[in-house]
């Protein structure tokens, strides 16, 4: 993985662990995704009508529709991780999600993409799992909440699999510009869902009157982790970006345990440790 690659997934890492943490702290909703998607698509719709006007781009059929599949995959991902933050911990759905995230990318890309995967790739696998169980146990071995966070967390996890491949696949082979790719997400899901924000109106202003800041945050943050993630992925096999991400697990960890007082720091740090050993040995292999 070469040293660009690596930034670039490291700066996506603390960029996605930032919104995760103020998304966790509104506890919101659709209305909420409606929101923060809109006021994305505001502040990113300078920089891609540059890049429209300036490399132009073809867009063919495969084109729009990877766009529309991109958009689609990434409404699901955030609807139900809103409705898993609104259940359960932010300190271990998030960690189950990136955890099993990367391992689905790793096997997606290994079926999908024919990206080789080796003995200690498999390894660094393994150890993810286990760091992850581990990690959703409470103190002495009893489960507090885990059913639920553990649900959620691999549904998500399900949908982070899908759409790195998928949208690997729109930047390597089909060479649409990552900027492109989530803008029309972020579009697509302020269509999609306009209809039941204006239904919250209400809680749509609420929203904006209220935590005017912290949407802004989530808006630039969001768009930003997964540009720099889809510009890695242009030249980079997903089987190596994917596992790398997931050093924003040990960041989210610690916000969810200091700042939201979800607790069991300790023992959360230990086994986020692991995770990480995990991952790290994926991504050297």
């Amino acid at each position: 993985m070469s040293v660009l690659g690596f930034s670039l997934v490291i700066a996506a890492a603390f960029c996605h662990a930032i919104w995760n943490f103020f998304i966790k702290k509104l506890n919101g909703g659709p209305e909420l995704v409606w929101l923060f998607s809109a006021v994305s698509a505001l502040i990113y719709l300078p920089f891609a009508l540059y890049i429209l006007i300036s490399q132009k781009p073809v867009f063919g059929p495969w084109e729009i529709l990877f766009m529309a599949g991109s958009a689609g995959l990434h409404l699901g991902y955030f609807l139900l991780l809103q409705r898993g933050y609104r259940q359960g911990d932010l300190s271990l759905i998030y960690p189950v999600a990136r955890a099993s995230g990367p391992l689905l990318s790793s096997g997606f890309a290994f079926i999908i993409l024919k990206e080789p995967l080796t003995a200690q790739i498999a390894l660094g696998a393994a150890i993810v799992i286990i760091g992850v169980l581990f990690l959703t146990r409470g103190p002495g071995g009893q489960v507090k909440r885990a059913g639920t966070s553990v649900l959620f967390g691999l549904g998500v996890g399900l949908f982070i699999g899908s759409y790195t491949v998928w949208d690997a696949y729109a930047v390597s082979a089909l060479m649409i510009p990552p900027l492109l790719v989530d803008y029309a997400s972020s579009l697509g899901r302020s269509l999609v869902l306009a209809p039941y924000a204006i239904s919250k109106r209400a809680a749509v202003a609420g929203f904006w009157r209220e935590h005017r800041m912290e949407v802004i945050v989530i808006a630039v943050f969001n768009a930003l982790a997964y540009i720099l993630v889809l510009t890695a992925l242009s030249f980079t096999p997903v089987i190596y970006v994917a596992p790398t991400r997931e050093i924003s697990v040990l960041i989210a960890v610690l916000m969810g345990s200091l700042l939201l007082g979800e607790g069991h720091l300790g023992q959360r740090l230990v086994w986020g440790s692991v995770i990480l050993a995990g991952v790290m040995l994926l991504v050297s292999g």
